[in-house]
């Protein structure tokens, strides 16, 4: 038997993470991973709290190889007073880096996983856990097959499940709850000759609205751009065509980001991801830890995915160290961990839930220009703070957010005609759900 202090299910950026991070404390590290990387994954734009993570597990001079630098998020609208807005991750209300990068994942995620190998990490690639039994206080037993359909038994005092939307320990104890408030879908791919912006604004992502959601554009290297949309479940079933024509067809409903792809050869078929957005009733029992989309799942694209695994794995290794080092910390690292994620979850969160609404997307368009006042860049620069990854209850944001929130609600009840469609929708995609 294959026996280790730790077994991290998972090879993506959770994974790697936190496999990385307890190798560096002297733990024995096996990871098991499903798939052979490099592999194809949505999530392409980090942010800049990304960063000093990065730093921790020093692969920064190999993200800048890999990657496009984004100094700040475009957004676009065709119904409010100002057609577009960019919001400069160096305007944060708490200063935080000023960049981000654009990666393609399959590069990200082979990288971050080489990187637990240089530190000492047993990584095994093909094989898929299929079963477990956690009932031993320090020797867990693991169960993987190989694509040959061969057993595999490993043991370890700690299981880290970060299997992604795959949700293994989540499903195995019954922890796994839907999430009624959230659901859209993203249609995607990669295309060259895509039309860009000009100078520091060139590694950009750019959002557009449209009636049925909401697109992006994300510029990675060697020409290539990520282009997809996030739509409601009503919109994605009147499509009629393959997945290509309907991202085609979408696209038209922008007459700019039309232009932009005038010229645009696609280099790989159309992807979907359906959204069923879900928490777990636990983050981590006697000897196991979930950790990344593994515990929670928001949106299929929005760049907070990546950020919060890495978050969690980087808490998370802590939990773990403290645990097999039998540290009096170790109660007081518990609930740290537990606060700190559900803290990032429900900062984006509250963005995402409503990203499609009038109201919102009229909020992050008024912009006064010259003739802003210090009132209304200071709660700018804090939405570019949580935009940036941080948490929207830290003492420099909880004001100025609350402010934000407050002018929502209010233009909510000023514009209700407007706003109700949006209510309308998500109701009825609710009552969708829950009639499945």
């Amino acid at each position: 038997m294959n026996r280790h202090d730790v077994i991290v299910i998972g090879g993506g950026p959770a994974g790697s993470t936190a496999a990385s991070l307890l190798a560096d404390k002297g733990w024995s590290v096996c990871l098991l991973e499903k798939a052979h990387h490099p592999r194809f994954h949505i999530g392409e734009s980090l942010l800049p709290m990304n960063l000093p993570i990065l730093e921790q597990l020093g692969v920064m001079e190999d993200i800048e190889h890999i990657g496009v630098k984004k100094y700040a998020a475009e957004f676009n609208s065709l119904d409010t007073r100002r057609p577009k807005d960019t919001f400069y991750f160096g305007d944060s209300l708490t200063k935080n880096p000023p960049y981000a990068f654009q990666v393609r994942r399959s590069e990200f995620d082979l990288l971050l996983l080489n990187n637990s190998r240089k530190k000492g990490v047993e990584v095994i690639e093909g094989l898929t856990v299929n079963n477990c039994d956690l009932s031993h206080k320090d020797s867990k037993k693991i169960i993987a097959i190989d694509s040959a359909h061969k057993e595999h038994e490993f043991s370890c005092r700690y299981v880290i499940d970060a299997s992604g939307r795959d949700t293994f320990l989540s499903n195995k104890l019954h922890l796994k709850r839907r999430n009624p408030r959230h659901r859209m879908a993203a249609i995607y791919g990669h295309f060259e000759n895509v039309s860009r912006r000009t100078g520091t604004d060139e590694g950009n992502i750019s959002i557009y609205w449209f009636e049925h959601g909401w697109m992006w554009m994300i510029p990675l290297q060697n020409n290539v751009m990520s282009v997809g949309a996030v739509c409601w479940p009503d919109y994605l079933k009147t499509r009629t065509t393959d997945l290509n024509q309907f991202l085609s067809s979408t696209i038209a409903f922008v007459p700019e980001m039309e232009s932009r792809m005038f010229y645009a050869n696609a280099l790989s078929p159309v992807n979907a991801a359906a959204n069923y957005s879900y928490s777990s009733t636990q983050m981590f029992g006697d000897g196991y830890l979930l950790v990344g989309d593994a515990y929670a799942f928001i949106d299929p694209v929005f760049s907070s995915g990546v950020y919060l695994a890495m978050k969690s794995s980087l808490l998370g290794a802590e939990l773990v160290d403290s645990h097999l080092r039998d540290s009096k910390r170790k109660y007081t690292v518990e609930k740290n961990l537990e606060s700190e994620v559900k803290r990032g979850l429900n900062s984006f969160s509250w963005f995402i839930y409503r990203f499609n609404a009038y109201g919102l997307r009229h909020l992050l368009m008024h912009n006064p220009g010259i003739n802003a006042s210090k009132y209304y860049l200071n709660v700018k620069a804090a939405v570019i703070s949580v935009f940036s990854g941080e948490t929207i209850d830290q003492p420099a944001l909880a004001g100025p957010i609350m402010i934000f929130k407050f002018n929502y609600y209010l233009l909510f009840l000023l514009r209700i005609k407007q706003n109700f469609k949006f209510v309308k929708r998500w109701a009825r995609t609710v009552f969708d759900k829950a009639q499945h």
